[in-house]
């Protein structure tokens, strides 16, 4: 029984630990070394040299967003240093993780399947998608069997490599991830049903 206690104890702590809010901050212009702290700045924990480049440094939030060494991508880290999940890179060839927009962010799994977190860190949609935009008044847009469209056919070298993304079908989904309709449809034809914005 008091074995039973002390697991829901440090259960129970360890949740409340992994529920406040924090924020990275670096020391000393060493941008080298970062540090987990609180809203007042003080220090819970140093990071080891695995994480590389932190977005959005002294930004108060429930994880904060870290490139890092051993991993492609971006990494959401929560205020014990645990990685919770992988989040979208919005542009190839640009650093540029995805934002909360309306309580969620879109995060990617090994085979770049898209879905959701909350702004908890908690993931809400499991990644499914091919292809799925923020969401706009409790709509996202999705696509599938899409294929990358280069904006220049004979790039350079040293030219830019975006690429815009087309899908033989669009669609959207509700804030709980349940395909609403997906069919034959354009991207703009979807945008001007559910009158979607890009926030």
């Amino acid at each position: 029984m008091k074995k039973d206690l002390l697991f829901l104890f440090i259960f129970g702590f360890s949740m409340i630990s992994a529920q406040k809010k924090f924020q990275i901050i670096y020391q000393n212009n060493d941008y080298s070394t970062s540090y987990i702290a609180d809203k007042n700045k003080k220090v819970i924990k140093k990071l080891d040299d695995s994480y590389i480049l932190n977005y959005r440094p002294e930004t108060l939030g429930y994880f904060s967003i870290f490139a890092m060494r051993e991993d492609s991508g971006w990494v959401a880290v929560d205020i014990d240093g645990n990685k919770l999940f992988k989040v979208l890179n919005t542009e190839v060839g640009t650093p540029s993780p995805d934002d909360i927009v309306e309580n969620r962010i879109r995060i990617v799994d090994e085979q770049e399947r898209i879905g959701f977190a909350d702004e908890k860190g908690k993931i809400i949609i499991q990644p499914q998608f091919e292809m799925v935009t923020t969401f706009h008044n409790g709509k996202a847009i999705i696509g599938e069997k899409c294929k990358q469209v280069p904006w220049d056919m004979h790039p350079g070298e040293n030219d830019c490599k975006h690429y815009s993304v087309e899908c033989e079908k669009y669609g959207y989904i509700n804030s709980k991830g349940k395909v609403i309709e997906l069919g034959t449809h354009t991207f703009d034809e979807i945008v001007k049903k559910i009158n979607w914005k890009l926030e």
